[in-house]
């Protein structure tokens, strides 16, 4: 009895002094996960969630801890078996599912068609981001091709708005998530030429700096070489150029006004000026 009271004792003693730390239930919630994949634009089945312990301190924000809170909702994201719902994967409460209930708030999803080599052998998946080209000719009717919109993420493939990334799926259209302005872009540039998809990573949010290409810039890949001019020969030394040149004739005096006046006339021995 002694020895019960004294551990008692010591028990409480302890736990006011704070020497024993929190039991491991007291620092665990319970937050709700994916039992199941979900899809996006998919409404959330009860099935599909399950709750989980998690350790308090590391529990994200905007996380749920009611399974009841996320069913009935629409995942903006595809979620996979094990992954924390948060709110910002998933839709409005009001949303009722679809490829609409994906497209992020200010944005709008166009289609466009493609073909086996636009849409990158089909390696252009939903989730992934591409860079939109067009090949046109300008008022010269010379061919150029530049880069009208960069870093667009494709909502969808065909009807799919997910695919499997293992497994490359050739479609005859993609669904591209525009702002306003990008898609009006777009519209005109795939009425006035032909557009292309370059597929880029994920990562990378670098926009494109190039100015476009012509046809002037594909065939002359090179600069073109300087033209060559003979070299003008060196000027002779002025010696040698005296010995080669012959002197000049002296030029006759020219008369003068009194010569002009009077002829010299001869006869026989005598000789003699006379005015004419």
């Amino acid at each position: 009895m002694a020895l019960l009271l004294g551990a008692l004792a010591t028990f409480f003693a302890a736990k006011s002094l704070g020497l024993l730390g929190p039991s491991a239930a007291s620092t665990e919630v319970m937050l709700v996960v994916a039992a199941s994949p979900i899809a996006a634009g998919q409404v959330i089945e009860s099935g599909q969630v399950k709750t989980m312990a998690w350790p308090q301190g590391k529990a994200p924000e905007q996380s749920f801890s009611k399974a009841s809170a996320v069913v009935g909702r629409v995942a903006k994201h595809p979620v996979y078996p094990g992954e924390l719902l948060l709110e910002p994967k998933l839709a409005a409460v009001d949303a009722r599912g679809g490829l609409a209930s994906t497209i992020e708030s200010g944005k709008r999803a166009i289609s466009v068609g493609v073909n086996e080599v636009v849409g990158v052998t089909g390696f252009a998946l939903p989730g992934s981001y591409v860079d939109v080209l067009v090949s046109a000719k300008d008022a010269a009717n010379a061919p150029f091709a530049t880069t009208v919109l960069t870093r667009i993420k494709v909502l969808a493939v065909a009807q799919d708005t997910e695919t499997d990334a293992t497994k490359p799926k050739v479609v005859k259209a993609v669904t591209l998530e525009l702002t306003p302005s990008e898609a009006e872009k777009l519209d005109l540039a795939r009425s006035i030429g032909t557009l292309s998809l370059v597929l880029r990573n994920e990562n990378d949010t670098a926009v494109a700096g190039s100015d476009g290409t012509r046809l002037s810039d594909i065939l002359r890949s090179a600069p073109p070489e300087p033209v060559r001019v003979a070299p003008s020969p060196a000027p002779a030394p002025a010696a040698a150029q005296a010995r080669a040149k012959p002197p000049a004739a002296p030029r006759p005096a020219r008369p003068t006004s009194d010569e002009t006046d009077t002829v010299t006339s001869i006869r026989g021995i005598a000789k003699r000026e006379e005015q004419p």
